[in-house]
């Protein structure tokens, strides 16, 4: 009897034990500081770009509408073709934003909040300066070339040349936000230009409709429309990051009454991280560039096929893009605060979260392909290509993800170079490549040439990830 009960006893205990273990557990899952840290940061950016993406897509998928299947067809082929040039700029800008926000983030770690507005300036004056005006103007000028070198036919040259010029006006606006925002994330602030973001996007959505279809007393304008639309919310967008920034009360202050000086160890800062970064954005543009030229020699229908699948593949990058830029954040103000582990555990957490996130976008796309399609098109073609090139977006998941967010670490960390060899060989020694082969020489077509994505993404999480783990990135030094 005595055993019997001694027996339950300690059946009671280890229930108790196992009880206990899972609670502590989960109180260290919920209640994880690094955790709570990077889902703060990085759920604004996440929803930012996320939805922003969703906006991207209904504005494709309004254009996949249009009830001339012809027409439609050279739609979406023209905004695919006159994307790539223009994002060449973008991430032009972007990169030269890598610089600020790691320097922003490294000051506000160190205490040194004094020399964010002179960062902060610069950065403005050089996105608007060197990278903007030139490249608006150049595309401006040069709009019918620009796009018959991409390849595109006469039909979407017809469809798109206005709508180009449009895009390139709105980019001048388009930069300066971007300086902006980076500048933000630096300091930790995502919730403003999410709220900002999200505002002009829908505002995006609703313009498109109404310039698109020609609804109220407006002309159907079709693509162009929606090229007026994006324009017009990027000037928007600027009154309002303005309006925020020059607000008594807020956290990163643009003193535009403070007279502009020049200040030589910015510049040399920004050169030294953002000119890898630079050439790391180039590098992948000019890449993607000659990979649509492959492809867009398929015929405007499969390219449409093309465009529609790389429209789905820019919202799966949002997850690694979000954590990539809370790693980039947290990362920078912990190694200015000389608290090299935390960095380390900031970038771990980011790469977990975000993978996780992207799996299960993977597992949407491999067995949901067919129906995400069928909100772009009804032509069954179309749904036939575009659907199977969702299949190997969901195998691209997981090395895509993790070498985003690792990428993001890196850059936050003043560690431009490797990203920029992950890029230059994954891009040029195997994306092109790759695809050339497999297109042109064993005639496999669009699957041929998402392979070929699927291999890149590969090679460069073989870089990112051994570089992360050699630890060389925590002593990167910024003055």
């Amino acid at each position: 009897m005595n055993d019997e009960k001694q027996s339950q006893n300690i059946d009671a205990d280890d229930k108790w034990n196992h009880e206990e273990r899972t609670r502590k557990s989960w109180d260290q899952l919920i209640k994880n500081p690094i955790r709570q840290d990077v889902v703060k940061l990085a759920w604004p950016i996440l929803i930012e770009l996320l939805l922003g993406s969703l906006f991207g897509m209904i504005d494709m998928m309004m254009l996949g509408w249009i009830a001339d299947k012809a027409l439609s067809a050279a739609s979406v082929a023209a905004v695919g073709i006159t994307n790539q040039p223009m994002f060449i700029g973008l991430s032009l800008a972007q990169a030269l934003n890598v610089g600020g926000t790691a320097m922003i983030a490294r000051y506000v770690g160190a205490k040194q909040p004094h020399k964010v507005d002179s960062v902060l300036k610069h950065v403005i004056l050089l996105n608007i300066f060197v990278l903007a005006i030139p490249l608006a103007t150049f595309g401006l000028v040069f709009t019918e070339e620009i796009m018959r070198f991409m390849g595109a036919e006469a039909d979407t040259i017809s469809a798109g040349s206005t709508y180009f010029k449009v895009i390139m006006v709105g980019y001048l606006f388009q930069s300066f936000n971007m300086s902006i925002t980076a500048a933000l994330r630096g300091i930790g602030e995502t919730k403003a230009p999410m709220r900002i973001n999200l505002r002009v996007n829908f505002l995006n959505v609703i313009g498109n409709a109404v310039l698109i279809y020609g609804l109220l007393f407006f002309p159907a304008l079709g693509v162009t429309g929606a090229g007026v639309s994006t324009a017009l919310s990027q000037v928007v967008a600027s009154v309002l990051m303005v309006r925020f920034v020059t607000r008594k009360d807020s956290p990163l202050k643009l003193d535009l009454r403070k007279k502009f000086k020049y200040n030589k160890i910015v510049i040399q800062n920004l050169i030294k991280v953002g000119v890898p970064a630079s050439l790391e954005s180039l590098a992948l543009r000019i890449g993607v560039m000659m990979f649509v030229r492959i492809v867009a020699s398929l015929g405007t229908v499969v390219y449409a096929s093309h465009q529609i699948a790389l429209s789905i593949l820019g919202l799966s990058f949002q997850p690694g893009q979000a954590f990539g830029i809370a790693a980039s954040s947290m990362v920078g103000r912990s190694l200015g605060a000389q608290n090299l582990k935390k960095a380390e555990l900031y970038a771990k957490e980011t790469r977990k979260i975000g993978s996780i996130i992207s799996t299960g976008m993977a597992l949407l796309f491999f067995f949901f392909g067919p129906q995400i399609v069928s909100l772009y098109t009804t032509d069954p073609v179309i749904i036939d290509n575009a659907s199977m090139a969702l299949k190997i977006i969901a195998v691209v998941q997981p090395f895509q993800s993790s070498q985003l967010i690792l990428a993001g670490a890196l850059r936050g960390a003043g560690d431009t170079f490797w990203p920029l060899v992950a890029t230059f060989i994954g891009v040029f020694g195997f994306r092109v490549v790759v695809a050339y082969l497999l297109v042109k020489v064993l005639g496999l077509g669009l699957m041929g040439a998402w392979i070929a994505v699927l291999i890149d993404q590969l090679i460069r999480w073989v870089f990112v990830y051994g570089r992360f783990r050699s630890n060389k990135w925590k002593y990167i030094r910024i003055r």
